[in-house]
């Protein structure tokens, strides 16, 4: 049995930053790739970003230059730093973990809501 457990959502102003943490636990020793996804009121579920054991990272374009995810120190923890905000980012961010990068175990998700 796997869980996972995003923290560090909330509201933020409009430009501004905020950090997601997420900690994986279970069954499995370790995840060959941790990210972010996240879904918009009415949208579907998108990538934000993953991260691979060995360093690599992959990014949606609208986010390059502005997010940045890392992995932590602890095993299975990984981080989103989000500069730079928008209003249409505002959605609930999953954070996913697994074996390839499908990352096919999920946490129950974090809200995020950039608003003035």
């Amino acid at each position: 049995q796997v869980q996972l457990v995003e923290s560090g959502g909330g509201l933020v102003q409009p430009g501004g930053s905020l950090r997601l943490s997420c900690a994986a636990s279970g069954s499995i020793t370790r995840f060959n790739y941790m990210g972010w996804h996240r879904q918009a009121p009415g949208k579907g579920r998108e990538l934000v970003a993953r991260i691979a054991s060995g360093g690599t990272t992959n990014y949606a374009d609208s986010v390059k230059g502005r997010f940045t995810i890392s992995s932590g120190t602890a095993k299975n923890t990984v981080y989103l730093q989000m500069n730079s905000l928008k209003s249409e980012e505002t959605a609930i961010y999953y954070c996913g973990a697994g074996t390839t990068y499908l990352m096919n175990y999920w946490g129950k998700g974090t809200l995020v809501a950039v608003s003035s």
